[in-house]
């Protein structure tokens, strides 16, 4: 593969295809749209206004908002000055929220008026976090700046010099061994080679495609796959920052969507829709899944349904992410995560790090120019992912005769929620907080909805009673939503082994003998 993005750093990519593409749309809306040249003076301006405020290479710049017009501009925006992005999960709670801020070392945050009163509440709890401005709604926080100003300043722009390899982009927060979560440290390197790698891997027609976005544009995929690699590369992205079937089937059709960005649960929801909307999905020319396993059944009633193909993909945050899909221009292997994109090779290995046979099961491991500098300010928790310059996934699973990769199972206990990692230790340190829990431990179910919801098994101290509803709510006061157990079953003792380890695999075993499963 060609490598032009080497020396070429994000901003400079975007000018590239905004120069290339002047007159085309960016930003495409049923309403209104935004063309190249557009998009590319107003991220200038954010930048001048951000260096104006003193912020420059190496700074962190929080990005709390939804999917819209200013999320893009704004993020361009923070690039273009030479500062990292550092995007939040708008489902996390305020507590969360303030350690990622605080972690990262957050000066400026950017947000969305949604969340005015949660980044009211924690903007006096970050020493750091000097000024805050919000980007879209109708709140004015007292300290904030104007958007609009930002929107109509005629300041001079930056022109950082980068060294692509090593200046980072964005940061992203991922779940930790240990249940604090990691900053991935993506670098201009990382992420341009990375859409070169889905620009390929997409046949992706710079000038022509739309691609439909409701994944939230915090979310590696959708950042990577969803925005920066149709804006680095000609082609136009529709936004949409709630994910509602009827919604998405109309968007679809009233942009002449082209491409559709979606996880598993996605697709199941989409199914609900009316015979009738497959006319509305007509101008895609087909949709990728990631994120999670796609249920196979669910796969071929879309297709059937939509008449539309869906092609399986994979890869963690801290590949970029993506790292194999499922040949668009070639055989697709249902039940695959496909094969590697192009820049990327993929092995699977043994824990010794022995290469192993194809069809025997092992850890995938990867690498390329898309693998990421490292954890932030965690330089053990970095040395254990990488063996040499392979990428240790954590993901076990095997390749096929033919190249093709397949995951079998995580190799550690994480609950892939809607695409998202949810890691039961977190969870489990919040239920432990309740005076009436004497023992707790949280694994995964597999859902049709969600892919996977979490389940919490619990066992409550003598001469107390406490009943779901009531720890739900303790959950909601600590947890973000996509944390919350979905379930919850009381046992008088929690299996354990002789070493008084509880046992999770048999928790498992009891949960699928509850859904009319004998797995024994």
């Amino acid at each position: 593969m060609q490598k032009h993005y080497e020396d070429n750093s994000l901003p400079e990519l975007f000018r590239q295809a905004a120069r290339a593409y002047a007159n085309k749309v960016a930003i495409r809306h049923a309403d209104h749209e935004v063309k190249f040249h557009t998009l590319d003076a107003l991220s200038d301006r954010v930048a001048a206004s951000l260096a104006h405020m003193q912020v420059g290479k190496g700074a962190r710049v929080g990005l709390y908002g939804i999917n819209s017009d200013a999320f893009i501009i704004a993020y361009l925006g923070i690039i273009k000055c030479g500062a990292t992005v550092v995007p939040v999960n708008v489902l996390m709670n305020p507590k969360e929220i303030a350690w990622i801020l605080d972690d990262a070392g957050v000066e400026v945050l950017l947000y969305d008026g949604l969340f005015a009163a949660a980044v009211d509440a924690l903007a006096g709890e970050l020493p750091e976090l000097r000024k805050t401005v919000q980007i879209a709604g109708s709140h004015t926080a007292a300290e904030g700046h104007d958007w609009a100003a930002m929107m109509e300043n005629s300041l001079p722009v930056p022109a950082p010099v980068f060294d692509t390899a090593t200046d980072v982009a964005a940061i992203l927060y991922t779940s930790g061994t240990t249940g604090k979560p990691k900053g991935a440290m993506l670098t201009h390197r990382n992420l341009a080679a990375n859409t070169a790698s889905v620009f390929r891997a997409m046949q992706l027609q710079p000038g022509k495609d739309t691609f439909l976005v409701v994944l939230p544009l915090f979310h590696s995929f959708a950042a990577t796959a969803g925005m920066l690699t149709p804006l680095l590369y000609g082609a136009a992205i529709a936004p949409l920052p709630r994910f509602e079937p009827a919604g998405v089937a109309d968007t679809i059709a009233a942009v002449r969507a082209t491409i559709f960005l979606g996880v598993p649960s996605m697709y199941t929801v989409l199914l609900r829709l009316p015979d009738d909307a497959a006319d509305k999905l007509a101008s895609l020319r087909f949709c990728v899944s990631g994120g999670a396993s796609m249920p196979v059944d669910v796969l071929r009633q879309f297709e059937e349904k939509f008449g539309k193909k869906i092609y399986e993909g994979d890869g963690p945050t801290e590949c970029s992410p993506v790292t194999c899909v499922n040949p668009i221009d070639g055989e697709r292997r249902i039940g695959s995560v496909g094969l590697p994109v192009p820049g990327v090779e993929m092995s699977i290995r043994d824990e010794q790090m022995n290469e192993l046979p194809d069809n025997e099961i092992g850890e995938i491991c990867c690498r390329g120019d898309s693998m990421m500098k490292g954890y932030w300010n965690q330089p053990e928790e970095t040395a254990q992912a990488f063996h040499g310059d392979w990428f240790n996934t954590g993901d076990l699973g095997y390749r096929d005769d033919d190249g093709y990769f397949y995951i079998v199972d995580r190799k550690k206990d994480l609950v892939i929620v809607n695409g998202m990692n949810v890691y039961p230790r977190v969870i489990e340190e919040v239920l432990y907080q309740h005076p009436s829990i004497r023992e707790a431990a949280v694994v995964g179910e597999p859902d049709r909805l969600h892919g996977e919801i979490a389940v919490a098994y619990l066992s409550i101290k003598d001469d107390m009673a406490v009943d779901a509803d009531t720890i739900r709510q303790h959950c909601a006061d600590q947890l973000g939503r996509h944390e919350i157990p979905k379930k919850f079953f009381f046992l008088e003792e929690l299996p354990k082994n002789a070493a008084g380890k509880i046992l999770k695999r048999e928790l498992r075993i009891q949960g699928e003998l509850e859904r009319g499963i004998d797995p024994r």
